[in-house]
């Protein structure tokens, strides 16, 4: 029989971005909270301290705070008749594992998105009509505005520090920002980090062709900050490091940096790592938690922590096969379009554009990760859907985001690929070569989704989440767009040499080389509770007091870097708890 813990007001599942936020929230509110983190604890020091956390081949190459699929994994198929198998290298995407979760190893790109991603079928079907809606994608407004979440993405944003340049406070387009941006109550909290030389040079040349470049909003601090939980942040001083490594500077947006210290001192907060949750555990009436059941690595046992209120922070694929384990929320099934938990699985489309200069000399040391210039040129309000094809946007960047040398040796497409031609090419070309990237939204589809496999189970007898996705026609007719206006770019800045990676139409879903970890979906928000897992406050239709955090209740993904829109999302559920949910318990809607 498992242990039983004291009773909670509340247990959060999974410790970061989100999990420190509602642990915040709820913990100043006055509610007894305990997290629990599967993965180990990590702290800024000693777990990102100099010189150990530059270790690449460490962190960079064998991915040492990442998930291992040897614990934790899922299994994958393109198709509904293929069979799916686990994932057991990790390629594709790198969810994060540890205190501070995929927060601690993130570049730090932070965006929100238009203001039309978040209405999207709406915007289609006053514009073009619902017959331009491919058969079989599933397309859904948000059950929220971007006027309703503004605030909420501005607490993010100054809690979090990020450095950017405004384009639209309040309707007034500002030079130098965004001007295709929705409008913002104030600037950012911090200006745009300094440009490095190939970023200059591609927003010389977008600007030349009538373009409207500007700085990537960064989680990385360009001045020092102190938010409004007393933490502080020091200048990024561009060591390269960001992407798959905690900061060892305190200058990235992170957990750590912005949060978690100022969490750890409240009396009423506690938090148990190597504690991996098994299951939501259900009142007899199956209408309410009662709690969480979850293995304790330490002592080898089932521990059942009781609690008044279930918060799921975990990663995306996690929060999606906990309400698949736990009987929370209908199972999808794809045969007869019903049921919510599972539903709307997608991605993201990524293309770019190499470029190689013999006499340029970029300084290959020196980035951040979300260093760069971008263009919002062909965003999802500026395209004509129609008339292209598609539906969707990206945006476009360059700049240098990682300093890593054996993650950055770029060569021309003839180039030998191994041996001493190899090497040759290493000396030669190291340091004179840079890329533009597009990077769009992906749009979810009846038979894209997840579910429980029913072959293959984890090390506690479960079965393993499925995953079941491919690229479709609309997602290669968009990066084909993107590839017709970024090629000219990249032709009029006179590089010696050139090459593009853009997926075509013979093109399927591969594992194998990373492309983002911006997995979305799966337990959808809406207003209509029979094709959405949760509600507009993210609270599970069928059980009151579950609520489900993250990028799973995106219905579609966005054509941004996700977690400027799951840190406001957070945000305003923790408010709708704090205000209307604490004082009556009930479904909210």
């Amino acid at each position: 029989m498992a242990r039983t813990e004291k009773k909670k007001d509340a247990v959060i599942v999974g410790l970061g971005w989100t999990g420190a936020i509602l642990g915040m929230e709820l913990a100043t509110e006055g509610l007894e909270v305990v997290a629990l983190e599967r993965g180990k604890d990590r702290a800024t020091v000693p777990d990102f301290q100099y010189p150990n956390i530059i270790d690449e081949l460490r962190y960079g190459v064998r991915l040492e705070l990442m998930q291992k699929p040897a614990r934790s994994t899922l299994t994958i198929r393109r198709t509904l008749t293929e069979q799916a198998l686990p994932y057991r290298q990790l390629g594709s995407f790198l969810p994060g594992d540890g205190v501070g979760g995929a927060g601690v190893h993130w570049n730090g790109q932070n965006w929100r998105p238009m203001e039309n991603e978040l209405r999207l079928r709406s915007y289609v079907r006053e514009n073009w009509g619902e017959g331009i809606i491919p058969a079989g994608m599933e397309l859904y407004d948000y059950p929220l505005s971007h006027a309703e979440l503004e605030p909420f993405f501005d607490r993010f944003e100054y809690m979090a520090g990020i450095s950017g340049k405004a384009g639209n406070i309040r309707g007034q387009i500002i030079a130098g920002g965004n001007p295709f941006e929705a409008p913002r109550s104030r600037d950012y909290p911090m200006p745009a980090l300094p440009q490095t030389l190939d970023a200059t040079m591609f927003a010389e040349a977008a600007r030349a062709m009538g373009y409207h470049p500007f700085p990537r909003p960064a989680g990385n601090a360009s001045r020092s900050y102190v938010n409004e939980y007393g933490m502080q942040l020091g200048p990024c001083n561009f060591c390269g490091f960001c992407e798959r490594y905690g900061c060892l500077n305190y200058s990235k947006s992170a957990p750590q940096t912005c949060i978690l210290d100022a969490l750890r001192r409240k009396p009423n907060f506690s938090y148990r790592t190597e504690a991996e949750v098994m299951r939501v555990e259900l009142a007899p009436d199956g209408k309410t938690a009662t709690g969480v059941t979850y293995f304790d690595e330490a002592t080898q046992e089932e521990v059942f922590q009781p609690a008044d209120l279930v918060v799921l922070c975990a990663y995306q694929f996690h929060n999606v096969h906990l309400m698949l384990l736990s009987g929370i929320g209908r199972p999808y099934d794809p045969a007869s379009g019903e049921g919510v938990t599972g539903r709307n699985y997608a991605y993201q489309v990524m293309g770019s554009t190499s470029l190689f200069f013999r006499e340029r000399n970029f300084n290959p040391f020196v980035g951040a990760g979300s260093n760069g210039m971008c263009i919002d040129d062909f965003a999802i309000n500026q395209i004509d859907f129609g008339r292209e094809g598609f539906i969707g946007g990206s945006y476009i960047s360059a700049g240098i985001t990682n300093g890593q040398p054996i993650r950055s040796m770029s060569l021309p497409p003839d180039a030998p690929k191994w041996g001493s031609g190899w090497k040759s090419g290493v000396k030669d070309w190291y340091g004179h070569s840079m890329s533009i990237g597009s990077h769009g939204s992906n749009m979810a589809y009846r038979d894209t989704y997840l579910d429980l496999d029913p072959t293959y189970k984890d090390r506690f007898g479960r079965p393993l989440l499925r995953m079941t996705f491919d690229w479709k026609p609309n997602d290669i007719r968009m990066t084909q767009f993107m590839k017709s206006k970024i090629e000219p770019i990249a032709a009029s800045m006179a590089p010696d040499f050139q090459s593009s990676s853009y997926m075509t139409h013979a093109s399927r879903y591969d594992v194998r080389p990373y492309q983002t970890t911006h997995n979305v979906g799966g337990a959808i928000m809406g207003a209509d509770p029979s094709v959405s897992a949760v509600n507009r406050y993210l609270q599970t239709w069928d059980k009151h007091n579950v609520f489900v955090m993250g990028a799973s209740a995106f219905p579609q993904n966005i054509q941004y870097n996700p977690t400027g829109l799951v840190g406001a999302l957070a945000y305003w559920a923790a408010h709708a708890i704090r205000t209307e949910y604490l004082s009556n318990p009930r479904p909210l809607v």
